[in-house]
């Protein structure tokens, strides 16, 4: 009976996500292969013309192809600013892991606090133009990886735990120290946690929205978030172009979670469990 219960509880829960996503999902899809005039009602209705190529056409060539400049940016702000995140994230938790003591509380705390307290913008914008940042890709990605930092610490300290300090010592009689260390032994077990940590801030730093807004202003600059902001004036919206620029820029992101969906899944229960 009991079992039964549980099966019964996991179908509702599989039903009720299934029509979570799919409605807004299908919805999307709809509006997005409507024309102009039909894509109006915003509603379910299916469609009487199928313009797909039209506004697939229109959504590239808008504004001088902006979002192919989009993704080329958002390309290169997801993989620098995850690449710095997993060295340091995992460099970080190591070191907090293996030295506990004063400092490393304080550290734990300041990990914490990074996902705890929400971020201040204007600070941030003049500790950028301070270090002459401001407006440059360079200062976008150290934006990102300090937010991110927090998530992947964590992550990757409850990984490390279950690594043997013995490991180390025996590395440390055969000669390596510091960086050797690290780079040699440690970070090759890593591996799990690492994919979850790629595959999750990846996602995270493409989807973003409000720090390419804020610190990296201009149509040169732009991400695929902001390419949205085409579609849209004071006094009309092109409901199709909008929703097809979002099918597009939703699909890297799906793709990544339909493949690799396991592995994150691994990675994070790995994590959990051996912390």
């Amino acid at each position: 009976m009991r079992a039964l219960k549980r099966v019964g509880a996991e179908g509702i829960a599989l039903v009720l996500a299934t029509v979570i996503f799919l409605v807004p999902f299908s919805f999307m899809l709809l509006t997005a292969v409507k024309d102009e005039v039909q894509a109006e009602d915003l509603d379910f209705a299916w469609p009487s013309e199928w313009p797909v190529v039209q506004n697939f056409t229109e959504v590239i060539e808008a504004r001088d192809y902006v979002l192919l400049r989009a993704f080329v940016n958002s390309t290169v702000l997801t993989v620098a600013s995850v690449a710095l995140i997993v060295v340091f994230a995992a460099m970080a938790a190591f070191v907090l892991q293996r030295r506990a003591g004063k400092v490393s509380k304080l550290a734990d705390f300041l990990v914490l606090s990074g996902l705890i307290i929400p971020p201040a913008i204007v600070p941030t914008i003049w500790l950028l133009k301070g270090l002459g940042l401001f407006k440059t890709m360079p200062g976008l990605i150290l934006v990102e990886v300090a937010f991110g930092l927090s998530y992947a610490v964590l992550l990757f300290r409850a990984f490390i735990a279950a690594i043997p300090r013995e490991l180390d010592e025996a590395a440390m009689i055969d000669g390596c120290t510091g960086l050797t260390l690290f780079f040699r032994v440690i970070f090759p077990l890593l591996r799990p946690v690492t994919i979850t940590v790629i595959l999750t801030t990846s996602v995270t730093v493409f989807n973003d929205f409000v720090n390419p807004l804020y610190f990296l202003p201009g149509d040169e600059n732009a991400t695929v978030q902001l390419t949205l902001y085409n579609f849209q004036s004071q006094y009309s919206t092109q409901w199709n172009l909008l929703f097809m620029d979002i099918v597009l820029i939703t699909i890297p992101p799906l793709l990544l979670f339909v493949f690799f969906n396991r592995k994150i899944v691994a990675g994070m229960t790995a994590g959990a469990i051996k912390g």
